[in-house]
Order: structure tokens, then C-alpha cells, then sequence
């Protein structure tokens, strides 16, 4: 699928881009490279004053960027993300649904509101971004939205039900907008979901974790700028979905082919690499309110 509008060099001067969780990890990272082609960009986050650095840095090589504080889970926060941006620029060419959370844990050992949480942030934050982003590129006639799903979203994981029901969602609402678009015989307009698997980045700092253990990644884990360089590609040139990470794209292939045998093998490597990880006490990590660490592009996990 390509968004003609972009121009067939798929030239990023100029457009203007929306990125939600642009603090640190894939946000941050996108927020630099569009920086870097020219792009004009909306950064939004609910920490206020790394989005301010992310800004000046995008400022230093001469791209136009404000900052919105914005908490996704809120409808309210992202309609006023979508009125600063069209306020500021006057359109939006390419909205990255990008901020996300998660829950480490039994089930039922999670507390509820954690759950709920998680739900609100990475499900309806997409919903609400994905809802305001459309009604911008209906009325102006072209745009392309990038949602951040997982390979959990095609291939679940254990002690991450609601990050992948979640992602789940995030799969499917995606592609149920682009067969609305395909319905009605629109070409100018792309939605795009991208599947990442285990990334080096500050997400599994980040995470509320009730395992009793320490959070560490489900290896293997592939470095950030992987999934930064298809966010940045899909914004010149999109396609439908795009996983990220060899091990992400076995295991979708694999619970497509023998779902029940992936899940299987997918509950006994999750659990060895938890049991195996030093103890640590429970934590609601950024779940529920920002942390300070955890402000880089990169983890540091591929350090360890």
C-alpha cells in the first residue's frame, strides 16, 4: 500500500507527525529521525520535561517540534493532542500510536486496576489516537496512521494477558480500518501496524512486574533502531503490518501453523526466564504514574 500523497521519493520534509510515548524508546527515536528528514512534529508523553529535551533536540538540526503532555488512557488529553497539532500545523500527515504499558504477572496476582490500566493505555489510547487521526485524514483527504502493536498480538504470551488482549486489539482494529478504506475504495489514506518482538528498550523497565521477580526481556532482544527505521519507512512508504525481530516472526508463523504445540513451548520459555531472573519486589513500575529512569532510546539490555 502506498500513500501518494507522500510523493513517490516518500520525502518527509515538511509533513507533520504526531508521536505518542515520544520520551524515550521507539517515540523518542522516530521523534530524532523524522527530525533528521525535516519533518515538522507534534510529541506527545505525559513526561513533560523529557519531551521538552526530545523538542530542543529536534530543534538542533532545525526541525520545527512542540511538545504536548498527553496521557493516552485519557480521551480528553488525546483530543487536545489532535487540536495542538492541527493548531499549530494546520494538518497532520502521519499520526504514530507509539506510547504503550504493561503488567508483568499471574493473572490473578495482577491487581485489577493494573490490568484495567494497561487496557486503557496501549487498547483505547490507540483507539482514541486512531479515531481523531481518522477524522483529520477524512477531511483533509490523505494521511497515514502507524499503530503499535506486537507479535504478542498474533502470538500470545504468558504473565502479559493484558498487554496481549491489548495488542490483540490493536491487531485488529488496524485491520478493520483498512478494510473500511479498501470498502469505500480509498487509497490516499494508510493504516499500518507493526508487530515488534523483545526490543532494547525502556519497556521492561517500565513495567508494573508482580512476579517476584526482577523484569528482564524474553530473549532475544533486538536492538530499537530496528523498529525506529520501520516506523520511519512505513511514514514514506506504507504497508499493512510489519514484524519486527526473526524470533517475533517465527512464532507468529508457528502458532498459525500448530497453535496449540507454539503455546506449549511459549509457557515453559517464558516461565524458565523469569524463575531465572534475580528476585525482585513487586513494583507498578510507570504503570499508573511516569518514572523517571528509563529516558533513553535504548535499554541497555543487549549490555547484560
Amino acid at each position: 500500500m502506498k500513500n501518494g500523497h507522500n510523493g513517490k521519493d516518500g520525502d518527509l520534509r515538511g509533513k507533520v507527525i504526531v508521536i505518542t510515548g515520544a520520551s524515550s524508546g521507539f517515540g523518542k527515536g522516530a521523534a530524532l529521525k523524522f527530525a533528521d528528514a525535516g519533518a515538522q512534529l507534534v510529541l506527545a508523553a505525559r513526561r513533560s520535561q523529557l519531551l521538552d529535551e526530545v523538542v530542543r533536540d529536534c530543534e538542533k538540526v532545525g526541525a520545527k517540534a512542540i511538545a504536548v503532555q498527553t496521557d493516552v488512557s485519557k480521551e480528553d488529553d488525546v483530543r487536545k493532542l489532535a487540536d495542538a497539532a492541527i493548531g499549530t500545523f494546520s494538518k497532520i500527515d502521519v499520526w504514530v500510536n507509539n506510547a504503550g504499558a504493561g503488567a508483568l504477572g499471574r493473572f490473578d496476582e495482577v491487581p485489577l486496576d493494573e490490568h484495567v490500566q494497561v487496557i486503557e493505555t496501549d487498547l483505547l489510547g490507540t483507539l482514541y489516537g486512531s479515531y481523531w487521526a481518522m477524522r483529520r485524514f477524512r477531511h483533509q483527504g490523505y494521511g497515514t496512521l502507524i499503530n503499535m502493536a506486537s507479535s504478542v498480538g498474533k502470538a500470545p504470551t504468558p504473565y502479559f494477558a493484558s498487554y496481549a488482549a491489548a495488542k490483540y486489539g490493536v491487531v485488529g482494529l488496524s485491520a478493520s480500518l483498512r478494510e473500511e478504506l479498501e470498502a469505500e475504495k480509498i487509497d490516499s489514506i494508510a493504516v499500518c501496524a507493526v508487530l515488534p518482538t523483545s526490543m532494547d528498550t525502556p519497556f521492561f523497565e517500565h513495567l508494573a512486574n508482580y512476579t517476584g521477580h526482577k523484569s528482564v526481556p524474553i530473549g532475544p532482544v533486538y536492538d530499537a533502531d530496528k523498529v525506529v527505521d520501520v516506523i520511519v519507512r512505513l511514514a514514506r512508504e506504507p504497508e499493512a503490518e510489519v514484524a519486527v525481530g526473526t524470533a517475533g516472526v517465527f512464532m507468529q508463523a508457528a502458532h498459525q501453523i500448530a497453535p496449540q504445540l507454539t503455546e506449549k513451548l511459549m509457557a515453559r520459555r517464558v516461565k524458565k526466564t523469569i524463575d531465572k531472573a534475580p528476585a525482585g519486589e513487586p513494583t507498578r513500575g510507570s504503570l499508573q504514574e511516569p518514572e523517571h529512569t528509563g529516558t533513553t532510546v535504548s535499554g541497555g539490555w543487549k549490555k547484560t
